[in-house]
């Protein structure tokens, strides 16, 4: 199970959480292992029943005025309550004045107490993408993703099948680079896989005979892209001389990551053969499937339906012939 530690999310810059801790520095340890947020109102109000101490709890305007229109020894109460349930952290939003006795409960139970500038709607949104991004299970693929024509297009196969090359012929006619060799996917909820680049390798391809090329540097931005959904997986194949290909695409076989299917298809590799084409070609067809139009399928149709046109004519010619 992946987890984060509060210390982890506090000092996180680039989502623009603007976290600052106030109290409970000795509980920075603590994990958050679920990519939601909890307001514990009625927590506060004593009822606890469907309250998640794994999640980060957030109060808002109307926790901290419920508190202030409680007595001071109800409120030292509540949020002792609070406080005992072992929560992961509590993140005040707007900036807002915290009472004493809720910094020394959260330091007497160990409960880091961070505070933020945002609205509770902002700061819900930007803690929720960012622990979805960061929680979510990840694994590393081996191939090029690409955005060819708005499809994700993973290609993969062997070392030195050629899947750079081909991702660099794509490029040239104007597709866009979104990782070389590794690629880290990410599973987005409810069922998306997205890929994107390793920091290190980003923006790099590794061409034989070349080396190492920045990708960013030699076609501008406009050849590149931070992260992609992988719509459409390629297998590049040796061709083997006798060996049975598909040739009418009726066949569907599927790539899993994460339990997510992704259409698959292997492409035969041999001399002659445009592959950076076919790639294309068959991104083109992927975005026609997923718009519901399907070529090889279509012609299966038609041809079935020619079959039995023919075979009625055929019937009707017999029983014609015996009738007269």
């Amino acid at each position: 199970m992946i987890e984060l530690t509060i210390q982890e999310i506090l000092e996180e810059r680039e989502a623009g959480l603007d976290l600052q801790l106030l109290a409970g520095a000795e509980g920075l340890s603590r994990t958050v292992s679920v990519p939601r947020i909890q307001k514990p109102g009625l927590a506060l109000a004593g009822y606890n029943a469907n309250l998640h101490p794994d999640r980060i709890q957030v109060l808002g305007s109307t926790e901290l005025s419920y508190l202030s229109h409680l007595s001071e020894e109800k409120a030292v109460e509540a949020a002792n309550a609070l406080c005992g349930l072992d929560l992961a952290c509590l993140v005040v939003t707007k900036n807002q004045e915290i009472p004493d006795y809720l910094r020394k409960e959260a330091d007497s139970h160990h409960i880091p107490l961070l505070r933020t500038c945002h609205l509770s709607s902002d700061f819900i949104s930007l803690i929720t993408k960012y622990l979805e991004e960061r929680l979510l299970p990840t694994t590393t693929l081996h191939g090029v993703l690409l955005d060819v024509l708005g499809v994700g297009v993973l290609l993969q196969g062997k070392s030195g099948i050629g899947k750079s090359e081909c991702g660099l012929d794509l490029i040239l006619r104007g597709y866009r680079l979104v990782a070389d060799d590794v690629i880290k996917a990410r599973l987005k909820l409810p069922s998306v896989i997205f890929g994107e680049g390793m920091d290190l390798l980003h923006y790099h391809m590794e061409i034989r005979g070349l080396g190492i090329i920045n990708i960013k540097h030699l076609f501008g931005v406009a050849a590149i892209r931070e992260r992609k959904k992988i719509d459409l997986v390629l297998e590049l194949v040796e061709w083997e001389q006798g060996r049975e290909y598909d040739r009418l695409g009726l066949e569907q076989d599927f790539y899993v990551v994460h339990g997510v299917e992704i259409p698959m298809m292997r492409i035969p590799v041999r001399h002659g053969r445009n592959i950076s084409t076919i790639v294309e070609v068959a991104a083109r067809n992927q975005l026609l499937k997923e718009m519901g139009y399907h070529s090889a399928l279509e012609f299966q149709h038609l041809l079935e339906k020619r079959m039995a046109e023919a075979a009625r004519l055929h019937a009707h010619t017999i029983i014609g012939d015996n009738l007269e």
